[in-house]
């Protein structure tokens, strides 16, 4: 037996070998817990706790089992590269490195690969967490990373979120006891691998920032640093915490400057920190006086646009006048995410002169610039920011006119607000779309206040049913007339409605199926 595994382990040593280089990214010698993993797995080797059971030739399969404080069975599967074990533990445990190691000591020495494996430890984990200082967390990712990002690895596009995760579980592990550090913690450890991950992306050939991948990578991040934000805004900042805060700002300033591609996301997370976490007026004016001395040669990075963030937070209103003066439409997405940070910000004041300031572009932006399938989400988002303001008459029909079609539920809202009904009324005959897209749009409202108004809507949309001359479409058209029924009443019109009907019957008396479906629903 021994000769024929030794033949087998010797036949294999490339899938071996591979296995074993796998291992060795994905454990870390400076952990305590992956250290312990390979010291019990070496121990199993030595003890002879490894027995290889039996190989099936058809399906390649070695199966081994390992005596332990629980025994495990592992199967090595040669021809799908792959190993199982029996025991909960996901991904690496002792068993499988066992086995692996077992099969590794017929061409190689185990306590050499173990030495190898422990001499690129350079400092435990734990020391540096007991250290508590923005030098020893950097330290830790630093640690942490460098196992997982080879200088030259290329990263598989799912594989960005994987490192992520993988990195952050490692670094939790050490997170603070104390619950007033560990929000600061999460949100040091999220930022410092964001940037790692970023950096390896742009100094590594062969990667590319424009996937779906990279999307999905950065959206997942940034729900994870707005949940830490909110986390941190609810807690008191202590004394001790000046300096972490002081090395997030050099990160986060690290990560716009001087990371490379996609820069409207990087310059989001930018606005995002320093519209929550960042609140002092000291420590914004001193961002503010860096970027006016800073000499960018990258032709990615908009100083302007960054000294117009400075000026909101810093409720400079005369400076932001004066930038604003003149407003281009290439500047009109830089614009509406300062007006989106403004709003986040709660700088009212400077929120009220950027969209004032884009007002008389909005329509050519909207209806020329952004992407088809994208203008309902800027529509909303855009109303969403005007509401926040004052807006006059005109101003607020400019807007409006703007939005064009897909401004159908804002305008409804507006006009029913100023009591504007018939014209309420006529828009809705000018673009038709569904009775239950006309309650979103206020319908309910206005028949509260004014349910004459609805009645010829209402003749429009039960004739576009009877176009159609099927009866699924005839029964609609009595569910309409009824609704107009109950309107006419309220309007006090019930002898129109019923002279209304007597006239549609004698038009449609051709159509039996319609005539029916009246008689059905008690309309004469």
């Amino acid at each position: 037996m021994a000769l024929s595994i030794s033949q087998l382990a010797k036949e294999h040593q490339t899938f071996v070998l591979t296995k074993l280089k796998e291992a060795e990214q994905g454990l870390h010698p400076s952990s305590t817990e992956d250290e312990e993993l390979v010291r019990r797995a070496v121990f199993s080797v030595r003890n002879k706790s490894i027995v290889f059971e039996r190989f099936n030739g058809a399906s390649s399969i070695l199966y081994a089992s390992v005596q332990d404080v629980r025994p495990a069975s592992v199967e090595i599967d040669f021809s799908k590269e792959e190993l199982h074990c029996s025991c909960p533990q996901a991904k690496w445990c002792r068993h499988q490195i066992g086995a692996l190691l077992a099969l590794y000591q017929y061409f190689d020495s185990v306590q050499n690969w173990s030495s190898a494996w422990r001499a690129q430890k350079s400092v435990q984990l734990k020391s540096l967490a007991d250290e508590r200082s923005p030098q020893s967390w950097s330290m830790m990712v630093d640690e942490v990373m460098k196992r997982l990002l080879t200088p030259g690895r290329i990263l598989e596009g799912y594989g960005l979120s994987a490192v992520r995760t993988d990195a952050l579980e490692r670094l939790r592990r050490h997170m603070p006891f104390e619950r007033e550090w560990q929000p600061l913690y999460k949100l040091y450890m999220e930022l410092a691998i964001f940037n790692s991950i970023w950096r390896h992306l742009n100094e590594t050939p062969g990667h590319s920032l424009d996937s779906p991948y990279m999307k999905y990578f950065i959206e997942q991040s940034t729900q994870s640093f707005e949940s830490i934000l909110t986390e941190l805004s609810n807690r008191s900042r202590l004394f001790a915490t000046d300096p972490f805060y002081d090395a997030i700002q050099e990160l986060v300033r690290e990560f716009l400057l001087e990371r490379q591609g996609l820069f409207a996301n990087r310059l989001r997370l930018y606005m995002l920190l320093w519209a929550v976490l960042f609140y002092e007026k000291p420590r914004r004016e001193q961002e503010l006086a860096f970027i006016n001395n800073l000499v960018h040669s990258s032709a990615e990075i908009s100083l302007q646009s960054l000294k117009l963030l400075f000026y909101v937070l810093l409720q400079k209103e005369d400076l932001l006048l004066e930038k604003l003066a003149q407003v281009d439409l290439p500047q009109m997405q830089d614009l509406f995410e300062l007006a989106t940070f403004a709003q986040r910000a709660g700088e009212s004041n400077s929120l009220a002169v950027i969209l004032r300031a884009i007002l008389p572009l909005t329509e050519v932006f909207l209806q020329e610039v952004v992407p088809v399938v994208q203008r309902a989400q800027y529509v909303r988002q855009f109303q969403l920011l005007f509401d926040e303001i004052q807006l006059s008459e005109e101003e607020e029909a400019m807007l409006y006119s703007a939005f064009g079609v897909y401004g159908l539920q804002p305008f409804s809202s507006f006009l029913i607000k100023k009591g504007r009904y018939r014209e309420w009324a006529a828009l809705h005959q000018l673009n038709p779309s569904s009775l239950s897209y006309l309650e979103m749009c206020g319908l309910k409202d206005v028949l509260q206040v004014e349910p004459a108004t609805v009645l010829p809507l209402y003749h429009v949309y039960a004739m576009a049913e009877i176009a159609q001359k099927s009866r699924l479409n005839y029964k609609q058209a009595v569910r309409i007339w009824k609704s107009m029924r109950s309107a006419a009443k309220r309007a006090g019109k019930a002898a129109y409605f019923e002279t209304y009907m007597q006239t549609i019957r004698a038009e449609y008396k051709r159509l039996r199926a319609l005539q029916e479906e009246i008689e059905k629903g008690n309309l004469v």
